[in-house]
């Protein structure tokens, strides 16, 4: 359940990336304005990753890994059925956004839910299933294009997504009570700091 939540959110790096051309062709735009498709899932992403870190200590790691696969799915229906780029792009920073939760809850429920000795093998398997989503973008989203359309690029998310929520639910352990410490206030200055620069 982690490792697909993990490649979801590293495929989704890099399978926008050979479609560029194409999204600039399809929406009559300059390429200047078609790589913030790119950009704005990377810049969400990893504008939050540590913020999410802290939101899944107050409101539960289990809970916010739900909430993040279900952003990232709901997003990707979106960008698979946008009608316009700038809707393509806000539905990417959405998709980002989802993405922060879920990498940084993956990264979390190792340490929660891997034994100490296997703490190593576990976070191994993890970076391994980022870089294999990372380099499967590519071959993907160009098999995609040609024999499915760019749609295709965000819509094959959404099986995985639903996929990766079911296995999440059903596997990780529920959210433990939280100590007053851990449900403590949420830095909203440092993260709009972080965010923006």
């Amino acid at each position: 359940s982690l490792s697909l939540s993990m490649l979801l959110s590293s495929l989704g790096t890099s399978i926008a990336n050979v479609s560029l051309p194409t999204l600039a062709h399809v929406f009559a735009a300059r390429f200047l304005d078609v790589q913030w498709v790119v950009l704005s899932y990377l810049v969400s992403m990893t504008a939050l990753i540590v913020s999410a870190g802290r939101l899944g200590d107050i409101v539960g790691r289990l809970r916010l890994l739900l909430l993040g696969l279900l952003m990232f799915s709901a997003a990707s229906v979106a960008a698979g059925l946008a009608p316009s780029l700038e809707v393509l792009v806000t539905a990417r920073a959405a998709q980002g956004i989802g993405a922060a939760a879920m990498m940084a809850m993956t990264m979390a429920f190792v340490g929660e839910t891997v034994p100490t000795a296997q703490t190593g093998r576990a976070m191994g398997w993890l970076g391994t299933m980022s870089a294999v989503g990372t380099a499967l973008g590519p071959s993907l989203g160009v098999l995609l294009i040609a024999t499915a359309g760019w749609r295709t690029l965000f819509l094959i998310n959404v099986p995985l997504g639903i996929v990766a929520a079911i296995l999440v639910q059903r596997v990780l352990p529920a959210d433990r009570p939280r100590s007053p410490a851990d449900r403590g206030g949420f830095d909203f200055f440092g993260t709009g700091l972080l965010a923006g620069s």
